[in-house]
């Protein structure tokens, strides 16, 4: 979760909304990096958890994430809850639960359906003090 928060000042620091993800191998190492990259690259779809997930299937040579974690600073939105599923990811780990937009709980349930396999480890609220400070610091200072 600390590379995860790293990226999440990464993404702060270029004027995105702070939330790093990384994904891990089944040793724990860390083998792709993603941060918000919305404004930077002009993309909607530029979420941490997307990014990373694309570097991690560059690094392995396939869209099939079996074995592999990702842990990220937020609860995923749907559209990345949906790209955890689909890309076969073994675990998610996330520190900041996300009422607005959670994907993992609050508001849907997405990676937990059973109709949609395979279906994730959730480990929820792993450094979540120091993960929801992050985002309430962010936007604190922008009003």
């Amino acid at each position: 979760m600390r590379a995860a928060l790293a990226e999440a000042a990464a993404a702060a620091d270029a004027g995105d909304v702070p939330v790093g993800a990384v994904v891990l191998d089944g040793t724990g190492s860390v083998i792709a990096l993603g941060r918000n990259r919305r404004e930077a690259a002009a993309d909607p779809t530029a979420h941490a958890e997307i990014l990373a997930i694309r570097a991690a299937a560059s690094v392995i040579g396939s869209w099939r994430l079996d074995g592999l974690t990702l842990v990220v600073t937020l609860e995923p939105c749907t559209m990345c809850a949906g790209a955890i599923t689909s890309a076969r990811l073994s675990r998610l780990v996330y520190g900041a639960a996300d009422p607005r937009a959670g994907a993992v709980g609050s508001l849907w349930d997405v990676v937990r359906d059973q109709r949609l396999v395979p279906v994730p480890e959730v480990i929820s609220g792993v450094l979540e003090a120091e993960c929801l400070n992050t985002i309430r610091t962010f936007f604190s200072e922008r009003r």
